[in-house]
C-alpha cells in the first residue's frame, strides 16, 4: 500500500467514524444518568468475567514488546495481571457512580431587566483520545467521555493492541446491554499512523484531541492538530524537604514518590533538598538502597559514594525508571526557582512542618497540583476521588490538572425571559 493510499483510507475511516460518532452524541446528549451507568457497570461485569481473555490479550503485547525492547517503564504501564484488570473494572463502577455533570447550573443570575441567565453544563461532544502504552486508558477515556455524554474515538498504540481491542470489547457489551449505541465508544482499527493524522484533521468531526504518550506524541498532535487539544506533557514531578520537615515523614514521602511506580507520571525526578534540613544523608541513602540511582549536584555527591554526578539535562529529564536527580538548595526561594525553571507543571510537593513555608509554596508553584506533606504519586483521578481520569493537563485553558467528568463537559447559557427588548 502505497502512502497516499495509506493517507486516503485513513480519512476515509475516521470520517466515517466520526459521522457514527456524532449520530451517537445526540443519542447520549439526553440519555438519563441511570443509563450511563448501567453501560459502564454492565462493561465492569464483562471485563471480570472474560478475565482470561483479557489476560491471554495482553499476554500477546507483552511479548511483543519485550522482543522489540520496549523499555521497563513501558512493559510496567502495559503489563496487566488479575489486580490490573480489577482495578480497570473498579474504575468503571466509580465513574458509573459519580454525579452526572451533564445539566448542571454553575451559575444564575437575575438581571435588572428580569431577564434569568444560567450557565448550564453540556457534553464537549465528540472527544480523540490518541495514546500509548497504558490499556486501562481505553476504559478509563471512554468510560468518563460517554458518562460526560460525549462520544469517544480511542487510537492506541500498536504496542497494546490486543489489550485495547479485549477491554473494548467489553464496553461495547455494556453499551449492548444499556441499549445504547456502540458507535458511542469506538476504537480505530489500525495502528497505521496515518489514522493519527486524520483524527488530527478531522475538524468539524472532533470537537476536541486528548494526547496521552511521550514526548514525540504531544509534541506532533500539538503541531498538528486543527481542533482544540488538551494537552498532558511531562510529568517532571519535584519534592521538596523543608529544612522544617520530619525527617521520618520526608524519607518516607520521598521513597513513595520515587519507588511505588516508577513508570507512572506522577513519579518523582527531582528531589530537592533544604542545606538545613538535619538529615539529607538519610534521603538520598534510602533512594540509593531500595535500587534507585541518585543523579546529584556537588552537595549531594559528598553525602554517599554511589551517587553519580548529574549534568544539565537530567534537571529536564522524565525518567519513568529508577533515576532520580537530586540537588541541595538554599531554602524554599531557592527550591521555587528551580521548580519554576525545570517543573513541567505538573505536580510539585513540599514536606515540612513550617506553615508558613508550605502556603509559601502552594501558593507559589505555578503547576497543575501543588501538595503539602503527600506523596507525588497522588496525582491521580481516582485518587482525587474522580473516578478516573483521562489524563492530567498542564495547560492552563479549559481544564487542570486530572481531567475527568467536569473536564469533559463544556457549558451554555440559558436565557429564560419574559418578552424583554433591547432598547
Amino acid at each position: 500500500m502505497t502512502d497516499k493510499t495509506a493517507l486516503i483510507d485513513a480519512e476515509n475511516l475516521i470520517q466515517d467514524m466520526g459521522q457514527r460518532a456524532r449520530a451517537a452524541m445526540t443519542v447520549l446528549a439526553g440519555t438519563p444518568t441511570a443509563i450511563k451507568a448501567k453501560a459502564l457497570t454492565e462493561a465492569a461485569k464483562a471485563l471480570r468475567a472474560d478475565m482470561a481473555h483479557v489476560l491471554a490479550a495482553n499476554a500477546k503485547d507483552m511479548a511483543a514488546g519485550a522482543e522489540r525492547g520496549l523499555s521497563p517503564a513501558m512493559l510496567d504501564r502495559l503489563k496487566l495481571d488479575e489486580k490490573r484488570v480489577d482495578g480497570i473494572a473498579s474504575a468503571l463502577e466509580s465513574v458509573a457512580g459519580l454525579p452526572d455533570p451533564v445539566g448542571q447550573v454553575i451559575d444564575e443570575t437575575m438581571r435588572p431587566n428580569g431577564m434569568q441567565l444560567r450557565r448550564v453544563r453540556v457534553p464537549l461532544g465528540v472527544v480523540g483520545i490518541i495514546f500509548e502504552s497504558r490499556p486501562n486508558v481505553t476504559a478509563d477515556a471512554g468510560a468518563l467521555a460517554m458518562m460526560a455524554g460525549n462520544a469517544a474515538i480511542l487510537r492506541g498504540g500498536s504496542e497494546a493492541m490486543h489489550s485495547n481491542r479485549a477491554i473494548h470489547a467489553a464496553l461495547l457489551a455494556g453499551l449492548r446491554a444499556a441499549g445504547l449505541p456502540e458507535d458511542a465508544i469506538q476504537l480505530v482499527p489500525t495502528t497505521d499512523r496515518a489514522a493519527v493524522g486524520a483524527m488530527l484533521r478531522a475538524a468539524g468531526l472532533i470537537d476536541i484531541i486528548v494526547p496521552r504518550g511521550g514526548k514525540s506524541l504531544v509534541a506532533r498532535v500539538q503541531e498538528e492538530a486543527r481542533v482544540p487539544v488538551l494537552a498532558h506533557l511531562d510529568g517532571i514531578c519535584h519534592t521538596y524537604v523543608h529544612a522544617s520537615a520530619d525527617p521520618e515523614m520526608a524519607r518516607a514521602i520521598v521513597l513513595n514518590a520515587k519507588m511505588r511506580r516508577t513508570g507512572i507520571c506522577g513519579a518523582m525526578e527531582t528531589l530537592l533538598i533544604d542545606q538545613n534540613y538535619p538529615d539529607p544523608a538519610g534521603l538520598v541513602q534510602g533512594l540509593i538502597d531500595k535500587g534507585c540511582e541518585v543523579r546529584g549536584d556537588d552537595m549531594v555527591m559528598e553525602l554517599d559514594p554511589r551517587t553519580v554526578a548529574a549534568v544539565d539535562e537530567d534537571w529536564d529529564t522524565e525518567y519513568l525508571e529508577p533515576i532520580c536527580s537530586v540537588a541541595m538548595v538554599e531554602d524554599e526561594d531557592a527550591a521555587m526557582a528551580h521548580i519554576a525553571r525545570h517543573s513541567s507543571h505538573h505536580t510539585d510537593a513540599i514536606v515540612a512542618s513550617d506553615e508558613a513555608a508550605a502556603e509559601k509554596f502552594l501558593n507559589g508553584v505555578d503547576s497543575a497540583i501543588v501538595m503539602w506533606n503527600a506523596s507525588s504519586q497522588f496525582a491521580d483521578g481516582g485518587e482525587f476521588g474522580l473516578g478516573a481520569e483521562i489524563g492530567i493537563s498542564t495547560g492552563r485553558m479549559h481544564a487542570r490538572g486530572p481531567v475527568a467528568l467536569e473536564g469533559l463537559t463544556t457549558y451554555k447559557w440559558v436565557v429564560r425571559g419574559t418578552g424583554q427588548c433591547r432598547p
